[in-house]
């Protein structure tokens, strides 16, 4: 995965950090170490802009000679420097998950009172309460003949 990065951008990133190291900066013949971040370890006890690794294979590094102005001039061209409302982006990205929830909870229950309803018209269509209606039905009296005249 870290191998698949291409050497030009390789370059161009190794520049920026010896063009924004303080001690970097001024130095020549320089390394810039990289990994993943998955691969850094930071614990407690360390100081301040200290880092670790858990698996040293991991670790990468690239040498860098001198400061080359025409990458450095290249990148400064393109760079974007935003200064976002993080608590608002924050705010807005939680009501738009809730609103999501509140929808896929919303469809959840349309789903159970469906089922209910289905469940319930099935439910009657086996049941023998439907066919026994009171006004449809009759009985021998009601006929005008006596059942005792059977024989």
């Amino acid at each position: 995965m870290i191998d698949s990065i291409p050497k030009e951008v390789l370059i161009d990133c190794a520049q920026l950090v010896k063009a924004n190291s303080i001690q970097g900066s001024k130095m020549n013949n320089i390394n810039v170490v990289y990994t993943p971040w998955s691969n850094l370890k930071k614990t407690g006890d360390m100081d301040v802009g200290q880092i670790g690794f858990h698996r040293q294979k991991e670790v990468k590094v690239i040498a860098v000679e001198t400061k080359i102005n025409e990458i450095l001039n290249r990148l400064e061209k393109t760079k974007d420097e935003r200064f976002p409302d993080l608590a608002a982006e924050k705010g807005s990205r939680d009501r738009d998950e809730q609103n999501e929830r509140k929808a896929q909870v919303q469809e959840m229950k349309r789903k159970e009172r469906e089922e209910i309803k289905r469940r319930k018209e099935m439910e009657d269509l086996r049941c023998y309460s439907t066919l026994m209606k009171s006004e449809k039905m009759s009985s021998n009296q009601d006929c005008g003949y006596d059942s005792d005249d059977f024989m």
